[in-house]
């Protein structure tokens, strides 16, 4: 066994996160990945020789990666190019008639104040005042002990914010469902629904997840970044860095299990049959992949097993390079249907696509502020469904996958906007092409769905059950999306850096982190 060196398999942004900090700090590391490049969930795809994002779309908490370079002695605005969006989305309501209602929320406070009373009155803007003071208070109450925490329990974070915090803890609500709180200062049901939508962020319904989750509308507006170059530069400036502090990346390196000896993670197999011995092992993947034992049998009972019934949502997406006319879109625009009670109940209890989805369109070549700057010809495109996690037990068949496409693409006429699609230049991805992207999810995008207040405390931490088994990623606390996955690799680097007892094995500094930007489902 090699006792020092650390195995990570995975190389998505928890894994790329962790195995940077490791080599950082003078480790000998080495990162497998099957696929051919890096970055998991933030995947590209190719179509008509342009790179489009195919994953998270969204980067919020820019301060998480300014603090993680600055522990890895490089800067961030050296190696990314980040403009902020001053407009955060572009909103869109088709009525009975003809009529189309639009709403753009900012970045400012008082643009997004005057806009709601425009579009719902002076109650509403009111409201919304209110809802963006409570989400403030929810996040400061629980950004250091909750979200910096290694792994919390409701005792543990009762301790953590003190005698003067508890006040503070009991106003964050998480006995509340997020759709019953937003009744409290949203009249227009319009509102409730685009507030509503923030549950989605970590693959949730806002009708079973918790109000607690009102503190992402508060991140949003903490700062919204465009990456120039997309999302997926992220992760290649991660694996470059990594390298370049000597990391070793393996591409195209799958790995069929992991070894175990002596109770104790040691290695792992590859597909070829090559063997990789180690001392510690950072698994950045799904942990149902390792509780149902596609990792071997030796790592299924590191951590609990979850019922598919748990499972995030998943989606059905089109990568599209097309010419759109008739709404002007900015880079982030959602479409809402005209049920969304419905259309939760028919993606959970019925685990079936919904009659009307709320459609999200990522326009990837827009800016935010000026719709008139849009490109004159074709353009990259993502528009995203919500869909039950079902990809491995009941896949969608083509009739369903016409109707679902049907169904997307008349949502978004309805609100005027039409796009020329064309078969050689669509990308369409399902649940079921997600799992077996991410084996064992069934396609859900974001691990565990954040339902009920007992959610958030039963993603598995750092430290899994088996002795020298380490995990990151969005299945792992501090949960899913881009700054959260980053936040899971530096606390597994931390924990394996502080069992290796090394010199530089103090935890390292973590920065303010609270939205899952992931895969959007807006």
């Amino acid at each position: 066994m090699r006792s020092d060196r650390v195995l990570v398999v995975g190389a998505g942004v928890g894994g790329l996160v962790a195995a940077l900090e490791l080599a950082a700090n003078g480790v000998e590391v080495v990162l497998l990945e099957r696929a051919a490049a890096p970055g998991g969930k933030m995947r590209e795809v190719q179509i008509a020789g342009l790179g489009l994002d195919a994953g998270p779309t969204v980067f919020t908490m820019r301060w998480v990666f300014e603090e993680l370079f600055d522990a890895v002695g490089a800067r961030l605005d050296e190696h990314l190019t980040l403009r902020a969006a001053h407009t955060l989305a572009r909103h869109a309501w088709a009525s009975g008639s003809a009529e189309v209602a639009q709403l753009d929320l900012f970045a400012d406070l008082e643009q997004s104040v005057a806009a709601i009373g425009d579009f719902a009155g002076a109650a509403d803007a009111r409201g919304y005042r209110e809802f963006s003071a409570r989400a403030q208070g929810i996040y400061r109450t629980l950004e250091r002990p909750f979200l910096r925490s290694p792994r919390p329990n409701p005792l543990s974070l009762a301790g953590r914010v003190g005698l003067r915090g508890l006040p503070g803890l009991v106003r964050i609500s998480p006995f509340a469902t997020l759709w019953g709180a937003l009744g409290q200062y949203f009249h227009d049901p319009r509102l409730r629904q685009l507030f509503g939508r923030y549950a989605t962020y970590c693959g949730s319904s806002p009708f079973l997840a918790p109000a607690t989750l009102m503190l992402v509308a508060h991140v949003e507006r903490e700062g919204v970044w465009l990456v120039e170059g997309g999302m997926h530069r992220i992760a290649e400036t991660l694996a470059a860095l990594a390298q370049q502090r000597g990391a070793v990346i393996r591409y195209g390196a799958a790995v069929d299990r992991l070894l175990v000896q002596d109770g104790r993670a040691c290695g792992a197999v590859l597909a070829s049959g090559e063997t990789v011995a180690a001392g510690a092992v950072i698994f950045n993947g799904d942990v149902a992949a390792l509780a149902g034992g596609l990792l071997g049998e030796g790592t299924q009972r590191s951590v609990a097993r979850q019922p598919a019934s748990q499972r995030s949502l998943s989606a059905v997406t089109w990568n599209l390079v097309a010419p759109t006319h008739g709404f002007p879109l900015l880079r982030h625009n959602v479409f809402f249907s005209g049920d969304y009670r419905a259309e939760f109940h028919q993606l959970g209890a019925e685990s079936r696509l919904p009659a009307d989805p709320t459609v999200y369109v990522c326009a990837q070549d827009r800016g935010d502020a000026d719709a008139s700057a849009a490109p004159g010809g074709p353009e990259r495109l993502l528009c995203l469904v919500n869909a039950p996690p079902t990809g491995d037990r009941l896949p969608l068949n083509p009739t369903e996958l016409a109707q679902c496409e049907e169904r997307t693409f008349h949502r978004l006429a309805r609100c005027g906007l039409h796009i020329e699609r064309q078969p050689a230049q669509t990308l369409l991805t399902t649940p079921a092409d997600f799992e077996r992207l991410f084996p064992a999810t069934g396609g859900a995008l974001y691990g565990q769905a954040s339902h009920g207040w007992k959610a958030s405390f039963t993603r598995p931490g750092a430290r899994s059950r088996l002795p020298g088994l380490y995990l990151a990623g969005g299945s792992t606390h501090p949960g899913p999306g881009v700054p959260m996955a980053a936040l899971s690799g530096r606390l597994a680097a931390a924990s394996v850096l502080h069992d290796m007892a090394r010199p530089r094995a103090s935890m390292p500094r973590l920065p303010a982190a609270a939205m899952p930007g992931g895969t959007s489902t807006r």
